[in-house]
């Protein structure tokens, strides 16, 4: 099939990460279905505003998605939320909100854009995890959870799907410069060489990173036996058990 007949299904583009992942997708001659919170400013895309966690939402957009396009290829499960208090300081409702954004609405569009891939047996789900589904990030209790179930989630439905012609893989993020990381780190949590200095390649992630590890596991031609992973983009932040001094006179 031409990549020009190919559909790509984004959750999250307006910035950051997906707006990126939107953009080479687009570039590489897909047509592109957007759901976010605000209008996506992407020329030529079926685009819908609109809270994923709600299942009247995905509903309405896989309909819309399947009404003008007839088919979902790929699925990017990109869209999430932080919030960063201890443990101890996070209410229930701050807990339940994350999850049901970084958590339930993926399974939800899972779902709804699975069963038509099931159906054409296939299809490329990727979800964006983190680093923080690999691993415990102190004061980050409902993100990590969230994260950590997303990857669960992913490694199910790669059992239960990919005989099925259906594909699933996560992308684990490290830090990366965003507009998220920016909104962080305001609140005074971290500093950008708290980063640089626990990163081995000494830097952040940009969105172009992340993008193309996302484009390379939607594409069956290049990651077709390729199931159930969730791929870390960390610059090795998880490889590395070094301590800062030692880590730091490497360089």
């Amino acid at each position: 099939m031409n990549v020009e007949s190919r559909v790509a299904v984004i959750t999250g583009p307006a910035q950051g990460i997906g707006r990126r992942t939107a953009e080479l997708f687009a570039e590489l001659g897909y047509k592109l279905a957007l759901i976010d919170l605000k209008e996506p400013a992407i020329e030529g895309a079926l685009t819908y505003t609109g809270d994923i966690a709600s299942e009247a939402t995905v509903a309405d957009f896989a309909d819309r998605v399947f009404e003008k396009y007839g088919r979902a290829d790929v699925l990017v499960n990109n869209a999430g939320i932080s919030h960063i208090s201890p443990a101890e300081e996070t209410t229930a409702a701050d807990y339940r909100r994350v999850l049901e954004v970084n958590l339930v609405a993926p399974f939800l569009l899972c779902k709804a854009f699975g069963e038509k891939m099931l159906e054409a047996h296939s299809g490329s789900i990727v979800n964006v995890a983190s680093i923080a589904g690999l691993a415990g990030v102190s004061d980050r209790a409902a993100y990590n959870a969230s994260k950590h179930g997303l990857i669960g989630l992913t490694r199910t439905l790669a059992a239960e799907w990919g005989g099925r012609g259906v594909r699933t893989n996560a992308v684990c993020p490290g830090w990366v410069k965003t507009e998220m990381d920016l909104a962080d780190q305001a609140g005074g949590s971290y500093t950008d060489s708290d980063i640089v200095n626990r990163v081995p390649m000494a830097r952040f992630a940009s969105p172009d990173d992340i993008a193309h590890a996302i484009v390379f596991l939607a594409d069956d031609r290049q990651s077709g036996f390729i199931n159930g992973q969730a791929l870390a983009i960390d610059g090795g932040w998880t490889a590395d058990a070094s301590w800062e001094s030692l880590r730091l006179r490497k360089r």
